[in-house]
């Protein structure tokens, strides 16, 4: 039998490595690839299997591939809160009980919803595998979408928005990032949706949405941890083999977002921000195309990763405008984004923020990058995932995007590769492409008191 090194073993070296040895790109990792099997059922629904006796623990994950781009028009929210309503009762669970069958044994669970996935996540003992393989089988098959569930999910996710959106000081320019930066694509639609959407919303319209896209063929099942992999097979075949597959196709998103002729400009206004932002979004890839999604990940970790980061070090520290700032570049399995932004100091105008973010990104897409600073950015990001893969649950979650949003599962393991062989061409090459030679949309937020447009 082959001996593997185990995750916590590959973190502790890489963390022994960044602090005593050269450059990350004189000396590649040999990172272990996860060792992953892929079936497919009869019924379309895909299988994600990876053994792992590190721990007596399985995570259980179910993938579906509808998100908010897949929301209706004139229904945005519906994919969030579908997610609420797959809690609810079904023909043979009362509502909750999902909760009761992972934290009543020492596990846990939770679910969330993206543009383009919507998962479901528990993790448990080991023993209880079948039974949370029977459970997600029945919230699939048997789920209750009725009146009283609906109004009351809804009532939830309204609330939601008011916490998140309307009362957080930063809400609303953050959830103004997607509208205004795409103009024909489903992307435009924000994930939480709008309380007049769902209040527009019927239980026709549930029950149309969930007979859509809650289907085996639209699924991914993902199991990590400690089990019998013949077992698990006759489990899953047991359990989801026998529903059936719609004759009906999946409705897939064609609209193609167009490329930006110019920049644009708006103003949103907050009754609760204290001080100004400013974010700044160009159009980028999606997440599939390897070769500059993760070039364009180490540059906007360049930017402003931690407190020596560029920008950190620029608007923070050295200008003193800014208090906070960040940048991400988020691949989507569509068109992505890499944004900017700035939260302001008092005393202090977007367009300050604007300008020293374009100055710095301008200088890391032309200037020598010092090996010292790429290599560091490179290990800090390696780090970070192969933390998140100690643990079963951290393993499913990589598979699941690498097979839904990168472009397949082989991603979990070639994307890291790609992560060390990223140079300073690679950064120049990408930000020049996307970023500094594009039209970018710029979002000014401002305190209600001083904003001069109308807020979105």
């Amino acid at each position: 039998m082959t001996k593997r090194l185990r995750p916590a073993v590959l973190l502790a070296s890489l963390t022994l490595f960044a602090a005593l040895s050269p450059p990350l790109a004189a000396t590649e990792l040999s990172i272990p690839p996860i060792q992953y099997h892929q079936r497919i059922l009869p019924n379309g629904l895909q299988v994600i299997s990876v053994e792992d006796h590190a721990s007596p623990n399985v995570a259980v994950q179910m993938w579906y591939h509808v998100g908010s781009k897949d929301d209706p028009e004139g229904r945005s929210g519906f994919a969030h809160l579908f997610e609420h309503l797959m809690f609810k009762s079904t023909k043979h669970m009362h509502a909750e009980q999902m909760d009761r069958l992972t934290e009543d044994v020492g596990g846990a669970n939770n679910a969330s919803t993206g543009d383009d996935v919507t998962n479901y996540f528990e993790i448990v003992p080991s023993n209880y595998l079948q039974t949370l393989l029977w459970a997600e089988a029945e919230r699939l098959s048997n789920l209750n979408v009725d009146e009283p569930n609906f109004k009351s999910e809804r009532a939830v996710v309204e609330e939601e928005y008011r916490q998140s959106v309307l009362a957080n000081p930063y809400g609303k320019l953050f959830n103004a990032i997607d509208p205004y930066s795409y103009t024909v694509h489903p992307y435009k639609r924000p994930t939480i949706g709008s309380i007049e959407d769902l209040e527009a919303a019927s239980l026709q319209n549930v029950i149309d949405f969930h007979n859509t896209f809650y289907r085996p063929d639209n699924a991914t099942l993902i199991v990590a941890g400690d089990f019998d992999p013949k077992q698990l097979d006759a489990w899953v075949d047991q359990y989801f083999g026998w529903i059936p597959k719609p004759a009906t196709p999946i409705p897939q998103v064609t609209a193609q977002e167009p490329v930006r002729k110019k920049n644009l400009s708006y103003t949103v206004t907050s009754a609760t921000a204290p001080l100004p932002a400013v974010a700044i979004t160009w159009l980028i890839p999606p997440a599939a195309d390897s070769a500059d999604i993760v070039p364009l990940q180490v540059a906007a970790a360049l930017l402003s990763q931690g407190d020596s980061s560029r920008l950190y070090q620029s608007l923070v520290y050295r200008h003193q405008i800014a208090q906070q700032v960040g940048v991400d570049a988020d691949g989507r399995a569509g068109p992505g984004l890499f944004t900017a932004y700035a939260i302001l100091a008092s005393g202090h105008q977007p367009a300050e923020a604007e300008k020293l973010l374009h100055e710095e990104i301008i200088w890391l897409a032309t200037q020598p990058i010092p090996a010292a600073e790429l290599d560091k950015v490179k290990t800090q990001l390696l780090t970070e995932e192969l933390r998140q893969r100690q643990t079963a649950q951290g393993i499913a979650f990589a598979l699941g995007q690498a097979s839904l949003i990168d472009g397949g599962a082989e991603h979990v393991n070639t994307d890291l590769a790609a992560l060390q062989k990223v140079t300073e061409a690679d950064v120049h090459r990408v930000l020049q492409k996307y970023v500094t030679g594009a039209h970018s949309v710029t979002i000014d937020y401002l305190p209600q008191a001083a904003g001069k447009g109308a807020a979105k």
